[in-house]
């Protein structure tokens, strides 16, 4: 646990003193969701039904933009390698580098989700929603796109492939996502959609970490 705590604080430490890398997802998913708006009719009732779609779709996106980097720098200075013949199971210490990228990325984009929904006239039930099913789906997000990032971790300008491995397998998160904040901005109930997600939230988080362990063993070699 005293490896898994330290290799967790440490790449939170690398990860803000490039706060460019920590701040550019935000300002893509601020910039997106803002100029729907603008380019859309102004209408309250189609922002409102537009609104679930562009917000979750404007997530993942911001959330790709910070994986093409999250094994390739421990590539790079040998610690993935050292990582990967110690005696420490490799899937546990993806699972943390998973977790790791979440709080950098996709927390603080749970924060932010509401402030950006207001511009859509979403109520406050859609709002709440909203952030339960990002606080649920991005999870998930972080741990797909690392089995893309570890497959590709030892391959250069490897954005285009990673997002051509990983965009198809978040189809789902990203349906049931935006299904449930549609249905609660109608008062309707969410909890089926709430279901699945929290159901592939955990199986992602048994099997993924296995997979990317995988990955990044084929990317050393």
């Amino acid at each position: 646990m005293r490896l898994l705590r330290a290799m967790l604080l440490r790449d939170l430490r690398l990860a803000f003193r490039r706060w460019g890398d920590v701040v550019s997802p935000l300002m893509f998913f601020a910039i997106v969701t803002s100029l729907f708006p603008l380019a859309l009719s102004p209408r309250h009732d189609v922002l409102q039904s537009l609104g679930p779609g562009v917000l979750w779709i404007a997530a993942l996106l911001a959330m790709l933009l910070s994986l093409n980097a999250l094994f390739r720098q421990d590539i790079e200075d040998g610690s993935m390698e050292q990582l990967a013949i110690g005696p420490h199971p490799l899937a546990l210490l993806m699972l943390y580098k998973s977790l790791g990228h979440w709080l950098v990325a996709g927390l603080p984009l749970v924060a932010l989700a509401p402030l950006l929904a207001v511009t859509y006239y979403l109520p406050g039930d859609a709002v709440a929603a909203l952030c339960l099913t990002l606080l649920i789906g991005t999870p998930t997000l972080s741990l797909l796109g690392s089995v893309g990032a570890a497959l590709t971790a030892g391959i250069r300008q490897s954005s285009g492939l990673l997002a051509l491995l990983v965009l198809p397998l978040c189809l789902p998160v990203l349906m049931f996502g935006s299904r449930a904040t549609a249905l609660a901005g109608q008062g309707e109930d969410i909890s089926g959609p709430l279901l699945l997600l929290a159901a592939m939230l955990a199986l992602a988080a048994s099997l993924l970490p296995l997979a990317a362990a995988a990955g990044i063993r084929i990317s050393l070699d």
